[in-house]
């Protein structure tokens, strides 16, 4: 869903509000165990791409070829990549078995948070606001289970914290991408899937293209970005903010253009 589907969506659902709590448990014996891994409209953030991408042992181009259909959002020309079900009738999940996801330590942040949505907005103070809304569906039986939770509760016990810190900068960059009124050049879409979503081939772009040599970074985060692929992708992140942003909070360039004279973020 893009993010005025996602809006659209959390909204007509009930929140849980801070300090509420609600039961729920799904486990293998459940009856409806495995039933709300079909007929999905899943987007893939990049921290989604990177940990199935682990947990399958594959390369990014082969991982996007697979199992996501890529599009490019109207408003800002980010890429998109939404998870690819599989083509039968009940559009089932690649990764469902008997036993359950054959993935679960690297399934995807919005499986990991079901039965919960999150939202997020600025808090006015560098951080952000969370929301956690209800995804209550009929065929659920976890929700007559006795074990109690809070939406942090939910967050902290399902391994959300990595999930939640990357996936909140990517969203930043997006909204600040939005204010800006246009989107960004077809060039700059084309780096951002290298750089986002092919963390693999990103870290050979930055030796091959020397981009150490345009950016302060000690040799210590250099041989971690070249080696780490969390890291690359946090480096990924900085680098993107200082060319769309000149943003030099994070990196700071080497007195080198970082766009060529006369151009505006996004014009590259």
């Amino acid at each position: 869903m893009q993010q005025d589907e996602t809006k659209e969506f959390l909204d007509s659902l009930p929140e849980l509000e801070e300090g509420k709590t609600y039961c729920f448990k799904c486990y293998p014996g459940i009856k409806c165990f495995n039933a709300c891994c079909s007929d999905l409209d899943m987007v893939l953030t990049p921290y989604d791409v990177l940990r199935m991408r682990a947990a399958l042992d594959m390369n990014s181009i082969d991982f996007l070829r697979v199992h996501a259909t890529g599009m490019h959002a109207p408003d800002t020309n980010f890429p998109v990549f939404k998870f690819k079900m599989l083509d039968n009738a009940a559009r089932t999940c690649a990764f469902v078995t008997e036993e359950g996801c054959r993935i679960y330590a690297d399934r995807p942040g919005a499986c990991r948070m079901y039965p919960l949505g999150r939202a997020t907005r600025p808090d006015g103070k560098g951080g952000v606001r969370e929301q956690f809304f209800i995804v209550r569906e009929d065929h659920c039986m976890g929700f007559l289970e006795k074990d109690e939770w809070t939406g942090e509760s939910w967050k902290q016990d399902q391994g959300f914290k990595d999930y939640t810190a990357f996936n909140d900068r990517y969203m930043n960059i997006l909204s600040r991408t939005r204010q800006l009124g246009r989107p960004i050049s077809d060039k700059l879409a084309q780096m951002a899937i290298l750089a986002f979503y092919q963390i693999d081939r990103f870290q050979e772009f930055i030796q091959t293209m020397q981009l150490f040599e345009r950016v302060d970074v000690d040799e210590k985060r250099q041989k971690a970005i070249l080696e780490n692929e969390n890291v690359a992708l946090s480096f990924a992140m900085d680098w993107f903010e200082l060319v769309l942003f000149q943003d030099t909070s994070k990196l700071k360039p080497k007195n080198v253009p970082l766009r060529r004279k006369g151009t505006r973020p996004g014009e590259e």
